[in-house]
């Protein structure tokens, strides 16, 4: 963030998007479990933009709808005819008559650029310079547009069809994304021209226009990585791929122990606190926070889900939406917990749903054991007291309280409260009838035999 000068953020968001070949808007594809859009303005704001306007087209209400929910004080311009880069930045034609100290230009398609890259934009513009294009050393110029630097000015921009055999040889790529002096920008944006072969407007002649008029221009450069831009699935799954790999390096920075790190998958927001361990293949939807020192153990799938300290799920874990692990508490292989608070030192080790309760403090959950909290029509919660002991293979249909220190024997089917030190069972009595095996076997061994006669 610049101190004390004021900055707009114009970001492109009205692209097609045809090759994603989806219903949906390229820019609310997700990275990380989020949109491509929030990515976009979550940079933006953090690089200390005052106002940001989302330039969207007419045909996609659905982005400025995405774009004011995950920023309120967004404004919204329509490209109601897709003529070009440029034609598409002054379409915040009225935002740019302001007169902010920086505009910086982004794409909404570009969701891994980070707020000190516009930063770094901003300081440019800072020091003096009046168009300010971000580059990238590619490992394949081929097809990219090329920054001809000299003495660490911008001499022009020249698209790859346009350059001489020297340009070509240039590495230093066009990433798209320019910031540009708040003062000159409208001027700027209005005098460049559309005399091309596609009749457009593109961002990269004011370059041109601002030398023409003495005016200092530069490049900063980012990492390839950084720049990549969206247009198809494949791309989309390379930034998931670059997101995933930065996330994992921040959280292991952290403090945090990854078995096999290149199988864990995080989300946008995941926290994960100090010596915790994730084992191999382990997904983090949105929503999770893990507490100190606890062990999210293989093939476990958590999301909306706060995991306390020293707290352990899994392998095999589920934790869906609300489920809330006190300290040390255990959720082990094949349990499903939703919308659950599980207390300090509880375990749920096998084979478990455990859905609407509150299970208390060092409880014992057995195996098989399943909350019935659903009629077809409404949900219901089930109370389980601190100490309690519910055997395996048990239904506690809600609503219903099992009380502190009580016991559930095995195989019952719970429809009452349960007050506590008490003891409830709840199946039919056991009847053994003692050779009634043989004489069925025999049984029906005569008649499969007689039925097979002429």
């Amino acid at each position: 963030m610049q101190s004390g000068r004021s900055c707009l953020a114009i970001l492109l968001a009205a692209g097609e998007g045809t090759r994603m070949k989806s219903g949906r808007p390229k820019v609310l594809h997700e990275v990380g479990g989020r949109s491509l859009l929030a990515h976009a303005l979550a940079s933006l704001s953090e690089a200390g933009a005052d106002a940001v306007v989302v330039v969207t087209s007419p045909d996609r209400p659905e982005v400025a709808r995405e774009a004011q929910a995950l920023l309120p004080n967004a404004q919204i311009a329509i490209q109601a005819e897709r003529r070009g880069t440029a034609h598409a930045a002054l379409a915040a034609r009225e935002a740019l008559a302001v007169g902010y100290d920086d505009v910086i230009l982004a794409f909404a398609d570009t969701p891994l650029l980070r707020p000190e890259t516009f930063g770094a934009l901003r300081a440019a513009l800072s020091g003096g310079k009046a168009v300010v294009a971000l580059g990238f050393e590619a490992r394949d110029p081929s097809g990219y547009g090329r920054l001809v630097t000299r003495d660490g000015e911008l001499e022009a921009i020249v698209e790859h069809k346009d350059a001489t055999p020297e340009q070509r040889e240039i590495r230093l790529c066009n990433a798209g994304m320019m910031a540009l002096d708040g003062k000159q920008a409208l001027s700027l944006l209005d005098a460049i021209g559309n005399d091309n072969a596609q009749s457009e407007f593109y961002l990269t002649d004011a370059v041109a226009v601002a030398r023409s008029r003495g005016l200092a221009t530069g490049a900063l450069t980012a990492p390839e990585s950084e720049v990549q831009g969206i247009n198809d699935r494949i791309q989309l799954a390379s930034a998931e791929a670059e997101f995933q790999r930065r996330k994992r390096l921040a959280v292991m920075a952290e403090g945090a122990t990854l078995t096999a790190p290149e199988t864990v998958f995080f989300s946008h927001d995941t926290l994960i606190g100090r010596d915790v361990v994730i084992e191999p293949h382990v997904v983090f939807g949105p929503g999770v926070s893990v507490a100190d020192g606890a062990v999210i153990h293989a093939f476990s799938h958590l999301e909306g889900a706060e995991i306390g300290p020293g707290a352990s799920v899994g392998p095999y874990g589920r934790l869906r939406p609300g489920a809330r692990l006190a300290a040390k508490a255990r959720v082990g292989n094949f349990v499903e917990v939703k919308a659950a608070e599980i207390g300090a030192g509880a375990k749920i080790n096998h084979l478990t749903y455990i859905g609407d309760a509150t299970v208390g403090a060092n409880a014992n959950i057995g195996a098989g054991t399943i909350t019935c909290n659903y009629d077809g029509f409404f949900k219901y919660r089930t109370m389980i007291g601190a100490g309690a002991f519910v055997g395996s293979n048990s239904s506690l249909v809600a609503p219903v309280t099992i009380g502190d220190g009580a016991f559930i024997g095995s195989g019952s089917v719970i429809t009452e409260d349960v007050a506590p030190d008490s003891l409830a069972v709840g199946r039919g009595r056991q009847v053994t009838k003692e050779g009634w095996a043989h004489a069925f076997r025999e049984a029906s061994q005569a008649r499969k035999a007689a039925a097979k006669k002429p």
